[in-house]
Order: structure tokens, then C-alpha cells, then sequence
């Protein structure tokens, strides 16, 4: 058993127009993992999806899946994959449990009751197996599609955008659920526009941005190396510049002078602050109160994005 579910090796998109959607995309996934894709609009998440489920060809590049090439083995790559696509697409008129052994069929699986079963009840669908799906609500539809997606068993779930415009509480039972869903060895690769999403979820994070992988990394490894934080000084007394005896220290000095910043790395940031404090202390300048702040994962993806330009 590979530890990589999924690699990708220069993978690249150039549409007829003249539009390179990616280039040259290295990339593995590795098994049981949840994976966090993150970009802005345009800048080729779906096109990687598409290209991974069969959807879009490659312009160049080689994707395997489990071992199984998905141009030479499509069959075997492909039934391997679920995709929750971002648009609602499913028959109106049939019943929820009709569409989702349809969709068990499509990929020549035997029918099984049970599994089907077993699907809907951890979706909370089970009391709607009969309902037509044109009687389902907004966030129902939304977990028909990841009942669908998972029908015939896949090992690896590609989620795009999974929780766009539905609202706060559905938002947090899809990821009780996609949780569920690693826990049960299903590898899962989801798209976002929600940054606190995959903050919450992720295992390991990739920022794709004007088609290029601009970096992949464990989620807490990339907190700690680009995370900053920053200490901010109540002073007892107002000053009107920073102390020449500080500057090293790179202190931002509020407009009315009363607050002092330090903006340092997660690293050795203790060391820093001692010094500080003390070369506070021995030049007289004393403070009412001080806090610190965390960025966030988002404001590292802003700044990445703004160091991509």
C-alpha cells in the first residue's frame, strides 16, 4: 500500500485561447490526509479537479491515483475518486435513494442496500430516502451530491467549494462529517474560498495562485514559520518618537504615542521580548498593559498571495 494516494508530476493546462490555467503542478497526496487547496478565483483549483476526475485533459503532465494513470487507466483511477462538485446538479424527479444507486451503478458496483443505507444515515438523509430531490432543501441537496459522490466507495473525495452559500450551522456539520469521513480512511482534497475552513480541517494546505502551486505545507509547520505575532505596549506616558537605544527593535509607534508595537516571529520570540522588556525597563519607559495578537491563517494567505504578484 502506496502512502501517496495521489501525485501529480507537471501538470499543465493550456485552454485553445491561449490561457495557461496551470503550469507545471507537482503535487502528492498522501493517504488518509485532509487536503486544503486554496486560491483565489481563477487560479485553477477546479481545472486541477477536472483534470484529476477526467473531466479536462491535460495539456501535459501524468496523475496517478493509487498507482492507476488516469489517461492509460481511467477506469480503475476514476472509480477511486468522488467528486462533490460546487454546482447542484441532480435529477429532480427521482428519489434520494434512487439517484444515489444510480449513481452507485454508473461505476459497474453491484448494488448493495446496505452500504446505501449506511451512506444516507451518516449524511442524515435516511428519513428522506423516498423524497423526491426536488423537495429538499438548500443544504440537503448539498449532502445528496456527497452521498452521490461517495455511492461507489471511493477513496479519495474531492470536495470543490463544499460549503459556498450555505449558512453557518450547515457549515459546521460538513465538517463534523468530512472529519467522519477521514476517520473511515477516505482521503480528502477540498477546495475553499474560506480560509477559516481549512484552519479548522486540514492536515496540509496548498496555495495555487494564476495556475501555479505557490506552496504546500503542513498546516502547523506553515503557521509557525509564517505566522507573526505581535506585542503591543500601553505606555504610562506618551511618547514622541521611539528611543534611539530601541530602534533595533523595530517598534512601530502609534499615532497619539501612547502604544508601542512589536511585531516578531513565532521563533524565539520569548528571547526578543525579554530584551525588550528589559531594555524598557533601563531606559525608564514603563507601560499600563500589553497584549499580543496572532495572525491568522488568512492574513499569511494575503500575504502570500501580495509576495506573488
Amino acid at each position: 500500500m502506496q502512502d501517496n494516494i495521489l501525485s501529480a508530476t507537471g501538470v499543465s493546462k493550456t485552454y485553445s485561447s491561449g490561457f495557461h490555467a496551470l503550469k507545471g503542478i507537482d503535487l502528492t497526496i498522501r493517504r488518509g490526509e485532509i487536503f486544503a487547496l486554496l486560491g483565489p478565483n481563477g487560479a485553477g483549483k477546479t481545472t486541477l479537479i477536472s483534470i484529476v476526475c477526467g473531466i479536462v485533459n491535460p495539456s501535459a503532465g501524468r496523475i496517478a491515483v493509487d498507482g492507476h494513470d488516469i489517461v492509460r487507466d481511467y477506469r480503475a483511477a476514476r472509480s477511486m475518486i468522488g467528486l462533490v462538485p460546487q454546482e447542484l446538479t441532480t435529477d429532480a424527479f427521482e428519489s434520494v435513494w434512487s439517484t444515489v444507486s444510480f449513481s452507485r451503478g454508473l461505476f459497474g458496483k453491484p448494488p448493495n442496500p446496505a452500504y446505501i443505507e449506511k451512506v444516507l444515515k451518516a449524511l442524515s438523509l435516511w428519513d428522506k430516502k423516498d423524497s423526491r430531490v426536488m423537495a429538499l432543501s438548500g443544504g440537503m441537496k448539498r449532502r445528496l451530491m456527497i452521498a452521490k459522490a461517495l455511492s461507489h466507495e471511493p477513496q479519495v473525495l474531492f470536495l470543490d467549494e463544499p460549503t459556498a452559500g450555505v449558512d453557518v450551522t450547515l457549515r459546521r456539520d460538513m465538517w463534523q462529517l468530512v472529519r467522519e469521513l477521514r476517520a473511515t480512511g477516505v482521503t480528502i482534497i477540498l477546495t475553499t474560498h474560506y480560509i477559516d475552513e481549512a484552519e479548522e480541517m486540514a492536515d496540509r494546505i496548498g496555495v495555487i495562485d494564476k495556475g501555479e502551486l505557490v506552496l504546500v505545507e503542513e498546516k502547523t509547520e506553515l503557521m509557525r514559520k509564517l505566522g507573526r505575532k505581535q506585542l503591543t505596549l500601553q505606555l504610562a506616558t506618551r511618547l514622541q518618537a521611539v528611543p534611539p537605544a530601541l530602534l533595533a527593535y523595530d517598534l512601530a509607534l502609534s499615532a497619539d504615542g501612547n502604544e508601542l508595537t512589536y511585531t516578531y516571529e513565532t521563533q524565539g520570540g520569548r528571547a526578543g521580548i525579554a530584551a525588550l522588556l528589559k531594555d524598557l525597563s533601563d531606559i525608564g519607559i514603563a507601560f499600563k498593559d500589553l497584549h499580543t495578537t496572532q495572525s491568522s491563517l488568512e492574513d499569511i494567505f494575503v500575504g502570500l498571495l501580495e509576495d506573488n504578484p
